[in-house]
């Protein structure tokens, strides 16, 4: 068995992930680049730290641990990490939305391998995983699944049904991370719907739950680590990130850290490319 990914590794692995978030978005001219980068270090530590069970060449393979992006506008970081874990040609990653791509804007489980779900209705992602999850119980093939969701998100009734439906079916197998960048698409999730503090919330329905700061890889990777020992109910880390993390400084000088739905034009992706090299 290979011997665990250092965190230094990871970062690497993360910053190769977001230059292509930057590049396959800016090559499209639409896309959630901000929204995938928040992303990054969970997507990074759970396809590349040795969390995962999974196969590229066996996309189909029954006893697979799953990975839902719930917000599934944040496909971005989910192609490029799967491109780096070689379920396609990194070159392929370029087509993204463009007319005939399998690279859609949301993820598309007819048209690309290793995809578990068709996502971007949001509010729909965890139902999805609580489905895989009591599948892999019910035939005893002992999968995990992991859901990503957004922290708007969390405002859909239905998020919160499924917390209860995970908690009544102890699913031990389930975890969900929230990535709480604090921004969705009208403006700061504070102003529109201000659900937080989530862990007592979560907590309250009989959820491990942990917060953590979700751009610092070893936070990550502690608490992946903490989640997996957890086998008697489902577990929840609340992720905090920024929104555009790692180009922040060039989204800072443009003057809006929310930059949601739009990619860099190709100046300002010129130079976050550059400040990621650096």
């Amino acid at each position: 068995m290979a011997a665990a990914p250092s965190i230094d590794q990871l970062k690497e692995r993360a910053n190769a992930i977001r230059k292509l978030i930057v590049r396959i978005t800016t090559e499209a001219g639409s896309g959630h680049p901000s929204s995938s980068l928040s992303a990054t270090e969970v997507v990074t530590a759970l396809y590349f730290g040795g969390f995962m069970n999974y196969d590229p060449n066996q996309p189909k393979d029954p006893k697979r641990d799953r990975f839902i992006l719930s917000k599934g506008h944040a496909c971005p970081v989910l192609y490029s990490a799967m491109a780096e874990a070689g379920y396609f040609p990194t070159e392929e990653i370029m087509t993204l939305r463009k007319l005939g791509s399998p690279y859609e804007g949301h993820p598309n489980m007819k048209r690309l391998k290793g995809i578990e779900a068709s996502t971007g209705s949001l509010g729909q992602g965890l139902s999805i995983g609580i489905g895989h999850a009591l599948a892999s119980q019910m035939d005893n093939l002992g999968f995990n699944v992991f859901v990503m969701l957004g922290d708007g998100e969390m405002g859909e009734g239905q998020v919160w049904e499924a917390i209860s439906c995970a908690a009544k079916y102890k699913l031990g197998n389930l975890t969900a991370i929230i990535d709480q960048n604090g921004y969705q698409q009208t403006g700061a999730t504070s102003e529109v719907l201000d659900l937080t503090e989530f862990q007592p919330k979560i907590e309250a329905f009989g959820w491990h739950v942990q917060t953590i700061e979700g751009n610092d890889m070893e936070s990550v990777v502690a608490a992946l680590t903490a989640a997996a020992e957890v086998k008697d109910r489902p577990k929840a880390i609340v992720s905090k990130t920024r929104k555009g993390y790692g180009i922040l400084e060039v989204l800072e000088k443009e003057g809006d850290l929310n930059f949601h739905g739009k990619p860099l034009p190709p100046d300002l992706a010129e130079k976050a490319l550059a400040l990621l090299d650096s």
